[in-house]
């Protein structure tokens, strides 16, 4: 069986102890990193299917790249204009 690894090195037993040391002491629970995606907005979030042609996508694509957003944001950014909300 391959050894266990955490970012690419072997995990050793002394690594082991000093996570349960760490866990035995306890965390504090805001400092700790939160799970799942990033909030966008207030409240949950809604996915909304949308259809577009190839040319469209194509274009929105390369906006999304050329501003360094994910095509989700790029669209997100162009609603907000639309419907003038922050």
């Amino acid at each position: 069986m391959d050894e266990e690894r955490v970012n690419g090195a072997p995990v050793t037993d002394e690594m082991i102890q000093k996570w349960a040391d760490e866990a035995e002491v306890g965390y504090d629970v805001e400092k700790l990193r939160k799970r799942g995606r990033p909030t966008v907005g207030t409240g949950p979030g809604a996915v909304v299917p949308v259809r577009m042609d190839a040319a469209l996508l194509e274009a929105l694509n390369a906006r999304a790249e050329q501003e360094h957003v994910s095509r989700s944001e790029a669209i997100r950014e162009a609603v907000r204009a639309w419907t003038q909300v922050a």
